[in-house]
């Protein structure tokens, strides 16, 4: 396929194949919507530089960046994993382009899929009126709204205000998308944009705001703190869809709009674990670098690692197009 088809088809929508164009909107300057309070897991970013990414998207000075790159190479079968089991001469140069990609994930690649410019207004202001639902519930219950509790809340109360249809389109597209248009290679685990947490299938975890599914997660943390002590603790537990889209945006703004950079360090909405059972765990007063490889270099992960019935979700090396997370346990 000739590169001018590549660049027909990614250009047609937000994140892959999206039905309509969502209409370019004005967005005001960083500060008329309060941003989330402390840091936001997994997204490793301070809301300072969370302001600084935002305004640097709201110009509207056209940079190089800004038009959307397809891939210019081969492109795998995309009901494959990058490395398929099927013989294929370009073989080891995928790998060594992945395994080089994953290595430095958080910055861009030539063949990083961008958001288009002109979709940037609507990323920051859904993510402005998200991180207002969460202001409003709390960051703890956040983890559990669901789609339709987050509309509710949009038009119930005026400091959040009602989600724009534009926005609402914007937020279905995403969840909708194939995420392997623009390298994310895992399972889609939720399917209804609209899934919710019952409040009698989860646990709030004390001291740490976040939930657990009852049963297998929550039996599995618990013989966890068992055999490891106090010194490891839950980082985050349950994520509803409305939270993973919040630090999906998140990330894609850190990003500077790079659909795959952003990918790299984050489950697509409708494709995080958490959202079914998985967690994190980190060590007490570690704070951010919990998040990071720092992790693995801890007493608390090589204990981890000892007790042997523990998963690594996302391994060093893994083909789904994922960082090194030594920090997500591997539930369901």
């Amino acid at each position: 396929m000739e590169r001018r088809d590549f660049l027909k088809i990614f250009s047609i929508g937000t994140v892959a194949a999206m039905s309509g164009q969502i209409a370019h909107r004005t967005v005001g300057k960083p500060g008329s919507a309060p941003l989330a309070g402390g840091y936001l897991e997994d997204v490793n970013t301070s809301t300072q530089e969370l302001a600084s990414s935002i305004e640097y998207m709201s110009t509207p000075a056209p940079r190089a960046a800004d038009f959307l790159r397809a891939f210019t190479g081969e492109i795998m079968p995309e009901d494959t994993p990058i490395l398929a089991t099927t013989a294929s001469p370009n073989r080891e140069l995928y790998l060594d382009k992945y395994l080089a990609k994953m290595a430095d994930y958080e910055n861009a690649h030539l063949e990083d899929v961008y958001l288009e410019h002109e979709r940037y207004p609507v990323l920051i202001s859904t993510f402005k009126r998200l991180d207002r639902v969460q202001n409003l519930v709390g960051h703890g219950n956040f983890n559990v709204v669901s789609f339709d509790e987050m509309l509710k809340y949009g038009s119930r109360y005026s400091s959040v205000g009602e989600f724009t249809q534009i926005e609402i389109n914007f937020l279905e597209e995403l969840f909708f998308a194939n995420a392997r248009h623009y390298g994310f290679l895992g399972d889609k685990v939720i399917t209804e944009i609209s899934a919710p947490v019952p409040e009698r299938d989860r646990k709030k975890v004390d001291r740490t705001g976040h939930f657990l599914y009852r049963g297998k997660s929550e039996a599995l943390y618990s013989q966890l703190q068992k055999d490891l002590g106090r010194s490891i603790v839950l980082t985050s537990g349950i994520r509803s869809v409305v939270k993973q889209s919040h630090l999906f945006l998140a990330k894609t703004i850190q990003s500077k709009g790079n659909l795959s950079q952003a990918s790299r360090s984050l489950a697509p909405p409708g494709h995080s674990y958490h959202g079914i059972g998985d967690f994190d765990v980190g060590k007490v007063g570690f704070g951010r670098k919990n998040f990071t490889e720092a992790f693995a270099t801890t007493d608390e992960f090589k204990r981890l690692v000892d007790l042997g019935y523990v998963d690594i979700r996302y391994p060093r090396a893994n083909m789904f197009g994922v960082r090194y997370e030594p920090w997500h346990i591997k539930v369901v």
